[in-house]
């Protein structure tokens, strides 16, 4: 049954995994410390255990908690932050390596979506990576969300979205990874 953003926000995300939209496609998500929660992410997904998750963040202070060398990508999240693009960046030990897939880089991003925000502001950083099974199309629908019902914790109300995944950009290295609707000109 969903649940309205309101109540959520009254609740204690430990031990959770929800669903809910960002600006680009719906998410599953969880707090990014919390372990157990993050490996029932990977299962939900059918996700392979080597590819990295990303990190939601409400604000630029919340990223500075989680990676290294802010002062690098920080021209870049003024630019387009709130927004799709994805930075990845040196991470904080802060950041489990079951979270990066043992990786030393972890994807960071503010969306700019009213929902995400509000969530995150509330609970600090989550893991987040699109709701759908490993290798099939992101779900943009509302309606196509609630299929994960009883998989997960809870799934927040939302709307129908229709944005593409967010870019993914390496600025140390100058690698788009994933192309979304930011184009990275550097």
């Amino acid at each position: 049954m969903p649940i309205r953003l309101d109540e959520i926000l009254k609740q204690n995300l430990r031990g959770k995994v929800i669903v809910f939209e960002t600006d680009t496609v719906y998410g599953i998500g969880c707090l990014f410390d919390d372990l157990p929660s993050v490996r029932r992410i990977y299962e939900i997904k059918n996700r392979e255990y080597h590819k990295p998750m990303a990190i939601l963040c409400a604000n630029v202070e919340q990223v500075r908690s989680i990676v290294e060398q802010f002062d690098a990508i920080e021209p870049l999240a003024q630019k387009f932050w709130p927004g799709a693009l994805t930075l990845i960046c040196p991470k904080r030990n802060i950041v489990d390596d079951l979270v990066t897939a043992g990786g030393k880089t972890v994807g960071v991003r503010i969306p700019d979506d009213p929902v995400a925000l509000a969530l995150l502001s509330q609970f600090g950083p989550m893991v987040v990576t699109s709701l759908n099974l490993s290798g099939e199309p992101a779900i943009l629908r509302f309606q196509d969300a609630l299929r994960y019902e009883g998989m997960v914790d809870a799934i927040v109300e939302g709307k129908d979205l229709s944005e593409l995944a967010s870019t993914v950009y390496d600025p140390f290295n100058k690698i788009v990874i994933r192309q979304g609707r930011i184009v990275i000109n550097e």
